[in-house]
């Protein structure tokens, strides 16, 4: 089994949604990767966070084996984010982010950290993404997220991530924004072209695709939810089940197939955590809840 190392936010999130609200709760895209990578391989985390983050949040993660030596502790307060879903559950409305130690966070990997076979490059400042890529030793497989944000304010900065990452993980608006193009299957041919040999387009209720270069696309619908709570994390989470999964079972640069079993993983474990506030869903996820998820999503497609 190889590790993941993943680079991203630690935070705490405040968040409205029509099933009411959770104020000042474990959330940032590190900690939803985690949780869900976890429950398939080792993870090593590279953040910031502030002296207002709690042990217990701290041992949310150790409880699952997952490694902090990555993590820094330093004066202030940890990055925080408000957000509220009203009409649509597929997008949120940014009411308040307050970087804080955030702003000067400076990813710096440990020793230990630099052998990592898997990476996963969250959704941070491309040039942060690059500082990352440029401290680990031949990784066998890299993966990255990215924003409108980011497309928008430092898209030379992005475009050179993209070349050197093997898969992108983004959304279709994203995709059209980054390509300058209105067709959701052109926009991804061409954010391939820009570099990755894989793309993934995250899609919320309508589920996922998956782009090859060589192979084409693969399509997985969404595990059927009734009750919708909170949105937030469910990409990330997605991407912590995908690698979590790729690390468990490769030991050589992965193949389609095994591509193709990751996202069924990402599946289920995003249709997890949207049923609960910030993580508590995805940690109440184990290997039966997960295989019954996923016994459920394979009856749905073939692979």
């Amino acid at each position: 089994m190889s590790e993941v190392l993943v680079v991203g936010s630690l935070a705490y999130d405040s968040v409205r949604t029509p099933s009411g609200k959770a104020d000042k709760s474990l959330g940032g895209s590190a900690n939803y990767f985690s949780v869900a990578a976890s429950l398939f391989a080792k993870v090593r985390v590279v953040g910031v966070v502030g002296e207002d983050y709690l042990d217990s949040d701290k041992k949310i993660l150790l409880d699952r084996n997952v490694d902090l030596k990555g993590m820094q502790t330093v004066k202030g307060e940890t990055f925080h984010w408000e957000g509220s879903y009203e009409k649509s559950l597929s997008d949120a409305i940014t009411l308040k982010t307050e970087l804080n130690v955030f702003a000067a966070f400076n990813p710096e990997l440990p020793e230990s950290y630099k052998d990592s076979r898997f990476v996963f490059l969250a959704n941070i400042d491309p040039v942060l993404q690059l500082q990352v890529l440029s401290q680990a030793k031949e990784p066998l497989f890299v993966g990255m997220d990215t924003m409108n944000f980011w497309i928008d304010s430092k898209q030379k900065d992005l475009i050179s991530v993209l070349k050197k990452v093997d898969i992108v993980f983004m959304n279709e608006t994203e995709a059209k924004m980054l390509t300058q193009t209105r067709n959701p299957v052109t926009a991804v041919k061409r954010v391939a072209e820009m570099g990755p040999q894989y793309v993934v387009v995250k899609r919320g209720e309508y589920g996922s695709t998956l782009y090859s270069k060589t192979d084409g696309f693969f399509q997985v619908p969404a595990l059927p939810i009734e009750d919708v709570i909170d949105p937030t994390g469910a990409g990330d989470s997605f991407a912590g089940g995908f690698f979590g999964l790729l690390a468990s079972q490769c030991t050589a640069r992965p193949t389609w197939i095994d591509l193709k079993r990751a996202v069924l993983a990402g599946t289920v474990l995003s249709s997890q955590t949207i049923q609960d506030f910030s993580l508590k869903a995805l940690l109440r996820v184990d290997h039966i809840n997960y295989e019954n998820h996923l016994t459920q999503l394979k009856a749905t497609i073939s692979i």
